[in-house]
């Protein structure tokens, strides 16, 4: 029988875990919109706050929107902004936009996301 490893994220942050309502990263919960970057959480606006996006160009090169419990088309004009500025953006569900940071973070990329609570 195998062994289950942890997961090194080399220092990163991942997001530990969510609810309704609710992210868990680095321990503590947030229950608002939520930006998470290898450096940490942050406030977001949700998908009217373009410039907290905007700020992740050149840091980040994906970006998962998680856009809430349904899977839903994200403004075109934001997803234009955001791809113009050099971000790739991929919307889905928060669950699944958290699980893909987590993945794409523990291979050592430049992600973050984006998540608006379930």
């Amino acid at each position: 029988m195998a062994e289950m490893q942890d997961t090194d994220y080399g220092g990163a942050t991942p997001v530990d875990g969510y609810g309704p309502g609710f992210f868990r990263v680095g321990g503590q919960v947030h229950r608002s919109a939520l930006i998470v970057t290898a450096s940490g959480p942050q406030d977001w606006g949700g998908l009217d706050d373009a410039a907290a996006l905007l700020a992740l160009a050149g840091q980040v090169d994906v970006l998962f929107l998680g856009l809430g419990a349904q899977i839903s088309h994200p403004p075109r004009a934001l997803v234009q902004v955001l791809e113009d500025a050099g971000l790739g953006v991929e919307p889905m569900t928060s669950p699944t936009a958290a699980r893909c940071y987590n993945l794409t973070l523990a291979e050592g990329r430049r992600v973050a996301c984006a998540l608006i609570p379930v």
